[in-house]
């Protein structure tokens, strides 16, 4: 560690998180630094901007009780790292990397740089391999695939977190020892008792032993808000690429992460773009979703389940918008399902998992699993159009079929859609199934002869 320390006069102003400095050493962008107050207190750091004669130090902690006379700044002459080693399971971090469980601190066997590169697309090898959530409207319509990028869009007040931990406590390998298989989750800039929620969560259900829990509050410093992503990303490449796991990372809430971003970005005094967020959002989140992925040859693999909250709930928001161009798909809560009481409240028809294909079917899951999912979303969106027509002529104005076809997306919503608990994908095949036999089999073009045969009008198929 270098010790270069300020002498008095050298910091010229504090603004919120930042601290501004002329320049007198030879330091670099992204370097890690400690600031010392008055108090005594050291604040971690990291240089965010340079020039021949300025430099802007980002405070990750408060910056209550420095002043401008007394405040020393020390550079450690590298960049933020983060000490990794196979004990990082089961325990609690901060947004910064600091254990706060009460327990020892983590050995290590290695630091890494928190700013690690993207996946070379050279290098990437095909995701495929199917994870199983336990939610059906993910696992039969959506498959989540290992390897991939799927984002959760929510809006305020629906139950993403209760999703999110539902998911973390329910979702294992397919087929595949759960010694194989962890989970990183972190909280972004969430209240204290949401953080807390999430804790007991993890500890009672017994998840926290295969997890490792970062947990940024809203209470903490909007600087340090962008660096808890980069620490869990960092502590899930090494559990994915050295400790040849398949590791599952779910993120929430990416949009206080961007808002963190674009306070910070304010306070450097750069030029706005969409809605007061920097230009560059784009690419600081491809930083962020691209570290997802599988290695050619390599052992383990790295899935993101990144859930953000869509401002009015405006899926043309620069957050959702620029995560969708970034990510392979999305999935959608509704407010109108969540008001009539489904949860999760998961609209399958604006929901899309581009992978899908890569991780479904035979060798994978089950042969009719892609067929089964394309006939109902295909019959649910007839469904969807019926509700339209009805309430304009009325059910009695409609056709036997189409009545059918209605009946059919309620108990959709209210059979397959809602669910209390974790399902198997058998489980949900069956009620997929049971579902579809309510149709005409003549309206279900999505279906072979066999499947009709086997799964529709079988005795064995309606048992």
């Amino acid at each position: 560690m270098r010790a270069d320390v300020f002498a008095d006069g050298v910091s010229t102003r504090i603004e919120g998180p930042l601290l501004f400095l002329r320049r007198t050493v030879n330091v670099g962008l992204n370097e890690a630094v400690e600031v010392i107050g008055s108090d005594g207190l050291v604040r971690l750091g990291r240089i965010a901007a340079l020039d021949q004669e300025m430099l802007t130090v980002e405070v990750l902690e408060s910056t209550a009780g420095l002043d401008l006379g007394s405040t020393r700044v020390r550079f450690r002459g590298e960049a933020l790292t983060f000490s990794v080693g196979p004990d990082l399971l089961g325990r609690i971090y901060d947004g910064v990397g600091r254990v706060i469980d009460g327990g020892p601190p983590v050995p290590a066997l290695a630091r890494r740089r928190i700013d690690g590169p993207s996946i070379n697309p050279a290098a990437r090898a095909v995701p495929t391999d199917f994870i199983q959530t336990g939610v059906s409207t993910i696992d039969l319509m959506n498959s989540l695939v290992r390897g991939q990028k799927l984002p959760i869009f929510s809006g305020a007040g629906l139950p993403h977190d209760l999703l999110a931990i539902q998911i973390a406590r329910q979702a294992r390998l397919r087929d595949r020892e759960a010694g194989e298989f962890a989970l990183v989750f972190v909280a972004i800039g969430v209240p204290y008792d949401t953080a807390e929620h999430f804790r007991r969560e993890m500890e009672n259900s017994g998840v926290l032993e295969h997890t490792v829990l970062f947990l940024n509050l809203a209470s903490d410093s909007s600087t340090q808000r962008l660096l808890a992503p980069r620490y869990a990303l960092t502590a899930a490449e090494y559990l994915a690429f050295d400790e040849g796991k398949h590791v599952l990372v779910v993120m929430t809430d990416m949009t206080n992460y961007c808002e963190a971003l674009r306070e910070v970005s304010a306070s450097h005094g750069e030029v706005p773009s969409r809605k007061g967020f920097p230009g560059y959002m784009y690419s600081d989140l491809a930083t962020l979703y691209e570290r997802a992925g599988s290695i050619k040859n390599r052992p383990g693999s790295l899935t993101q389940l990144p859930i953000l909250t869509m401002p009015s709930d405006d899926i043309t928001h620069p957050i959702p918008d620029l995560t969708g161009y970034i990510t392979e798909g999305q999935i959608v809560l509704d407010r109108e399902l969540d008001r009539t009481d489904v949860y999760p409240p998961v609209n399958v028809l604006p929901s899309l998992s581009r992978l899908m294909k890569d991780g479904t079917g035979e060798g994978f899951t089950h042969a009719d699993h892609p067929d089964l999912a394309n006939q109902l979303y295909a019959a649910y969106a007839r469904a969807v159009h019926m509700r339209v027509l009805a309430s304009v002529v009325g059910r009695e104005g409609l056709a036997e079929t189409d009545r059918l076809f209605l009946d059919f997306g309620s108990r959709f919503e209210r059979e397959l859609v809602n669910q209390t608990g974790a399902r198997t994908l058998d489980e949900t095949m069956a009620l997929g199934w049971q579902l579809l036999r309510s149709l005409p089999t003549t309206e279900l073009h999505r279906l072979n002869d066999r499947q009709i045969a086997d799964y529709i009008e079988s005795d064995e198929g309606a048992a």
